[in-house]
């Protein structure tokens, strides 16, 4: 009888080869991705043009054998081309339903914030509640479920702010960062005469992807990791570099995404290991920095790090 943990590491090393095979030099950022697939959370990927977020966000789901749909953010994308939207049926005299890009098993939102602030909305109950309520009627959204969207920094030509609710609704945020040399080297040699994904074939199944997720679910959290994952959150919302601190969602994503990177390593326990290597891409998008932060240039990043650092580790029961 195989170790359902034992699958979760065998699986998605063949997902992590996979997408590696796309993005060159990046393991730490993928492996971040598949945590939060398996933690059944969202990704925010946040970076200049160029650096490959979106084809992050497409290599996961093309190793991946369920349905999967790109909606392209724009100003002029309308609520209902996410939910979907009533049509009126000549023949039958009723209105049917007709699903919206959100009704796949991955979802890739590129450049989210190039959408106005009420099209991004549209978002909110589909990525919290995994439905969509349409003319009074919900349709539920099939398991796995996750939304990875994209977006440049804010500062950039033609980009709305993301919300703080939007912003708490996804479990993570990465940035992509300019590649070493070497990797974009290997990139020139390897995709420079085709796009790599078209190679791509998906390593396992949806159905595959339901049973880890249910697999990372039973992975055990002591009391005492619970307790350190709340000295983090709350020490964001007393610390003086910050003016908003973490939510109670975010000790709940945090618990979530540490039980899947425990799987991903082959335990069936939580360390507090899993919890530090989580807190930065967990953490830092729900927080905002004091004005004296911002006048010395403190970046969250670094805020995070110094909690975490200060927060005394829970004791070996």
């Amino acid at each position: 009888m195989s170790d359902p943990v034992q699958d979760v590491v065998e699986v998605m090393d063949r997902v992590r080869a996979a997408v590696s095979s796309v993005i060159e030099g990046k393991s730490d950022r993928i492996d971040t991705a598949l945590v939060v697939l398996l933690a059944q959370g969202h990704l925010l990927l946040e970076d200049v043009p160029g650096v490959g977020k979106t084809m992050l966000a497409r290599a996961v789901a093309r190793s991946i054998d369920c349905t999967s749909r790109r909606i392209q953010f724009t100003p002029d994308l309308l609520p209902s081309d996410i939910t979907g939207v009533s049509v009126f049926n000549q023949q039958t005299r009723q209105f049917e339903f007709k699903p919206g890009g959100i009704f796949a098993n991955i979802v890739v939102g590129d450049e989210i914030n190039r959408a106005s602030p009420k099209t991004q909305s549209a978002l909110l109950e589909a990525m919290a509640e995994r439905q969509v309520s349409s003319d009074g009627v919900t349709h539920q959204l099939d398991a796995p479920f996750m939304v990875v969207a994209t977006q440049n920094p804010i500062e950039m030509e033609g980009t709305y702010h993301l919300p703080e609710a939007q912003r708490d609704r996804f479990m993570a945020r990465i940035t992509m960062g300019y590649p070493s040399r070497g990797s974009e080297l290997d990139m020139l040699d390897h995709h420079g005469a085709a796009n790599p994904l078209d190679s791509l074939q998906p390593v396992t199944s949806g159905e595959q992807i339901r049973s880890l997720i249910t697999t990372v679910g039973t992975v055990y959290a002591a009391p005492a990791v619970k307790d350190y994952i709340v000295d983090i959150i709350e020490a964001t919302r007393t610390h003086e570099d910050l003016r908003l601190g973490a939510s109670p969602r975010a000790s709940l994503h945090l618990l979530r995404a540490s039980r899947a990177r425990a799987a991903m390593s082959g335990r069936d326990y939580v360390i507090p290991d899993d919890v530090q290597a989580l807190a930065v891409p967990v953490l830092t998008h729900r927080l905002m920095p004091s004005s004296r932060a911002q006048l010395d240039g403190l970046g969250l990043e670094e805020i995070v790090s110094s909690i975490v650092e200060a927060t005394p580790l829970p004791e070996r029961g």
